[in-house]
């Protein structure tokens, strides 16, 4: 005979092998119910049906499946997003990425935006909630991906506003030229034993890893910014914390002016940027 445990004993349960707050988080999802509603709630009984469902994904995360695949969103910036295995899980560190494009987009102007590589769409959908008359476009050579994020534009509001297409990192985006291009492209290096632990062992691979030392899809972007960028126009790309000296190296190889390597919060090289010059081919900023 099935009998009915309440919430604090599910949540005792699972202790054994999840983190009590994430079991918090994965009852919650399959109740319908916030966080602070269970712990108001303790005693609330949880039907058989409920309780199984609750094992099923507790046992998924002891397994190592990350909490954003398992719940299928993640918060970022702002928005709250739907996320899932074609894309890679949207982090806190990104967001830098998307404070140092808003800081080159005047909000009183108009402009042109290219989120290359876009995944879940979060940098892309930031970005145009935060600056209403830029025009985003956004790219990813994963079909998978872009419905994924077309489906999180439409419920932000931003169908109208976001454009996505599909092909590998310029390419889509032929004879276009931006006041900014912001990426943040795989930057792992081939075999790194990092992408065999936590995490990133069910990420897309494709998103992760980019050769021998991690730089070979930075180099592309790099090599192909020039052309997209307009006079004074702006490339920031995320990378990893060891690669800042490579990366700057890289843009001012490539005539980029202003460049700097941007720390996140814990002190890491997170963000490089560069500047192309004030005479690069394609049309004045606008405005």
């Amino acid at each position: 005979m099935n009998v009915e445990r309440s919430v604090a004993s599910c949540l005792a349960r699972a202790r054994s092998s999840v983190e009590r707050s994430e079991a918090a988080l994965l009852l919650g999802h399959v109740l319908g119910r916030s966080q602070a509603w269970l712990f108001a709630h303790a005693d609330a009984r949880v039907d058989a049906a409920s309780e199984a469902a609750f094992a099923d994904l507790a046992a998924r995360r002891a397994g190592g499946e990350p909490l954003a695949y398992i719940l299928g969103r993640r918060g970022f910036w702002t928005l709250d997003l739907e996320v899932g295995p074609d894309t890679l899980i949207p982090r806190p560190e990104t967001e830098l990425l998307v404070e140092q494009a808003l800081a080159r987009i005047d909000p009183a102007l108009p402009a042109r935006v290219a989120d290359l590589g876009t995944g879940s769409g979060a940098i892309a959908l930031a970005i145009a909630a935060e600056r209403p008359l830029a025009r985003v476009l956004a790219t990813d050579r994963s079909p998978p991906a872009l419905a994924l994020a077309r489906r999180n534009a439409a419920s932000h509001g931003q169908d109208g506003r976001v454009e996505f297409r599909a092909g590998d990192w310029f390419v889509p985006l032929a004879g276009e030229v931006f006041d900014v291009v912001a990426s943040n492209p795989p930057y792992v290096a081939d075999g790194d034993p990092h992408l065999a632990r936590g995490d990133l062992r069910f990420e897309p691979p494709g998103a992760l890893a980019s050769g021998h030392d991690g730089l070979d899809d930075i180099r592309r972007i790099i090599s192909a910014a020039p052309a997209h960028l307009a006079a004074g126009g702006w490339l920031l790309l995320e990378h990893g914390h060891d690669q800042g000296p490579a990366v700057r190296a890289l843009l001012s190889e490539a005539g980029f002016d202003g460049v700097a390597t941007v720390a996140d919060l814990e002190g890491r090289d997170r963000v490089s940027v560069g500047r192309a010059a004030l005479q690069a081919a394609g049309r004045p900023r606008v405005g």
